[in-house]
């Protein structure tokens, strides 16, 4: 059984005591392919690098998280499309809005968001989306610019069913993490996964963060990592009603078709 993870910040300064060990477990989980998410000018050069050092088994995103979008500049803009023409970069993002923190302001992140979009229909790339507390926003600037976008993905999909059909809609890829294995907050996400089609649904551990509740035996660590994709793998297709090695293959499948990934 091979895995794609498509969003996992191993760049974070949690895995600096350890990288090549959470490499090495993630990959005897059977996690083959990580997508590495940049998320920041120092991130995105972080992830390339990471990529870069493992050729066909790590692939990099690049981009300006919302949370930081008020440091978004021409600089910054000008780096992503010189990242674009990377091989090992594979899509545009994470870009989107988030108004649950709104750590940067709502008008700044509007704006990153859009020039980021921009860069996605320069480049063809695909775009690595983050929404949060933003729903109507994030659908209006998405949609007027869907037709010049090749491919889309909610990473990280935490909402209703309205928010999950509004999504389908628009012919979004599906991101599902440890979210679904949270007693207390995920549980809604088992009563609607079952409306992903086969071909939108892709899994990522979002590591460090996100460690799935429901692991067993607890990890002695609360730092997530990419080898605990396996315990998403588990409850996804649980919820689902489907073998753990179906959803496997159509979410590695739907990963290799997203990022334009070598197929095996």
């Amino acid at each position: 059984m091979q895995l794609i993870d498509i969003g996992a910040n191993l760049t974070h300064d949690s895995f600096d005591t350890d990288r090549d060990d959470v490499i090495r477990r993630a990959e005897g989980a059977g996690v083959e392919r990580i997508v590495l998410t940049g998320a920041s000018e120092q991130g995105n050069k972080d992830a390339l690098s990471l990529a870069q050092s493992r050729p066909g088994k790590m692939f990099s995103t690049a981009g300006m998280h919302p949370h930081h979008a008020a440091d978004y500049t021409d600089s910054t803009h000008k780096l992503i499309q010189d990242f674009a023409k990377f091989d090992e970069v594979v899509a545009i993002g994470e870009c989107g809005l988030d108004y649950f923190r709104d750590l940067s302001p709502r008008k700044d992140q509007r704006t990153a968001f859009i020039r980021q979009l921009d860069i996605a229909m320069e480049t063809g790339l695909p775009v690595f989306l983050h929404q949060r507390d933003a729903h109507d926003d994030f659908v209006e600037i998405l949609e007027s610019r869907l037709t010049g976008i090749s491919r889309a993905v909610a990473h990280c999909f935490t909402g209703d069913e309205v928010a999950l059909r509004t999504y389908l809609d628009m012919d979004l890829y599906i991101g599902i993490t440890g979210w679904i294995c949270d007693e207390r907050r995920g549980t809604h996400l088992k009563d609607i996964i079952g409306l992903i089609p086969n071909d939108r649904l892709m899994i990522e551990s979002d590591a460090p963060y996100l460690l799935p509740r429901s692991l067993k035996p607890k990890p002695d660590s609360r730092r997530n990592e990419p080898a605990y994709l396996r315990e998403v793998l588990r409850v996804v297709a649980e919820s689902r009603g489907e073998s753990e090695d179906l959803v496997a293959t159509d979410t590695t499948r739907n990963a290799e078709t997203f990022f334009a990934l070598p197929r095996r």
